[in-house]
């Protein structure tokens, strides 16, 4: 039987949606007046009670789909609306914000906040750019407003992507403390806004990050071989949300709902299609 977790109608209420000039002006250089919208429940808290049976859904592109049976929506906050999520909490799904906090790319509304000394060699994505991310004081004031662009949507808890830079070729001497501490940072910067933290990837580092974080996001654990290293989230009760992008779920949903995991098959470019393993 499917265990859908109860959380307060946090769609009711819901403040108006913010103008598009609202949403810029966040991200703008020094905006020295923003509008700080917490959304209902934010940070948004994860029953451990209700490890391993989360549904989830994780779109990057094309339409929005919010009839998804999902318990957990992870979203682009650039691309999706205030609209969409006050639609999505209506329907009272839990909203997660995907943001790149390690890497650019020229196409991001503040591209131009991040200075050329601390851009780095070419990241995962086309045209992206690792960050140094030892320029904390750099950094922080423009990952803060990706956070509260995150937060003024309506959602109440964000994913960290890209926080594995100095497991790459950044362009900087990058080592693996520069990393925890600048995760770890960001983990307390999110709290600090209202956001729940989570971790995506960064495999290497779950073992000294789980306590910082809320809940984890992973690509791919069975195909590499990697899913009892996200056992820390998993024992501490806390959720992860893991993917697969190629293989029959009927194969892999055995491992993963074994380890605890809430587990989805999706194709790469993370449309509305989805497959879900069955909730133990």
């Amino acid at each position: 039987m499917r265990i859908r977790p109860r959380t307060r109608a946090v769609g009711r209420g819901l403040r108006a949606a913010l103008p598009a000039g609202v949403a810029v002006a966040l991200l703008a250089v020094g905006s020295g007046c923003r509008v700080e919208l917490t959304p209902p429940g934010a940070p948004t808290t994860w029953p451990t009670a209700s490890t391993g049976r989360w549904q989830w859904q994780w779109q990057l592109s094309g339409v929005l789909d919010p009839t998804v049976d999902a318990d957990v929506f992870l979203l682009d906050p650039v691309a999706t609306t205030a609209a969409q999520t006050t639609e999505l909490r209506s329907r009272d799904r839990r909203l997660v914000c995907q943001v790149h906090v390690g890497s650019v790319l020229p196409t991001d509304p503040d591209a131009d906040r991040f200075p050329a000394a601390v851009r780095g060699t070419a990241s995962r994505r086309p045209q992206g750019r690792w960050l140094d991310v030892r320029q904390w004081e750099v950094l922080r004031p423009v990952l803060a407003d990706r956070f509260r662009l995150c937060r003024g949507k309506g959602f109440g808890a964000v994913a960290l992507a890209d926080a594995d830079g100095y497991a790459h070729r950044s362009g900087f001497p990058l080592g693996f403390d520069d990393q925890l501490r600048f995760n770890r940072r960001l983990a307390e910067l999110a709290r600090s806004l209202g956001l729940s933290p989570g971790l995506v990837n960064d495999v290497a580092q779950v073992e000294a990050l789980a306590p910082d974080f809320d809940f984890a996001v992973n690509e791919e654990c069975v195909r590499l071989a990697q899913c009892a290293r996200l056992l820390p989230f998993v024992e501490a009760g806390k959720p992860v949300f893991h993917v697969e992008y190629a293989g029959s779920t009927t194969d892999f949903c055995v491992t993963t709902v074994g380890y605890g995991l809430s587990s989805i098959r999706k194709e790469r470019e993370l449309d509305a299609w989805r497959l879900p393993c069955p909730v133990p």
